[in-house]
């Protein structure tokens, strides 16, 4: 498992930990964690959970007319870098 996907593993166990059941979500660029919020979410868990997805590089609450609220984190997957690719240079 990539370290995304560690860290997104991570804040989904804390979520869950904290009555919020998350899933995790493997994507190209990033690893993402979702998690539904009851409306009832009482001020001391809310600090909690933001304490929880502040570890992640983005996150944020999309909510609907319906009422119903999703949570979401994001952790971007490790861009690779490029060491010296080519062969060894034969100058004279």
């Amino acid at each position: 498992m990539p370290a995304s996907g560690v860290s997104a593993a991570a804040i989904a166990a804390r979520l869950s930990g904290v009555g919020l059941p998350a899933r995790v979500e493997e994507h190209g660029r990033y690893t993402s964690v979702e998690a539904e919020v009851p409306e009832s979410l009482s001020a001391d868990l809310w600090r909690e959970v933001l304490e929880v997805v502040a570890e992640a590089d983005r996150f944020g609450l999309l909510a609907t007319s319906l009422n119903d609220r999703t949570l979401w984190a994001v952790v971007h997957k490790a861009v690779p870098t490029t060491g010296d690719v080519g062969e060894p240079s034969h100058q004279r």
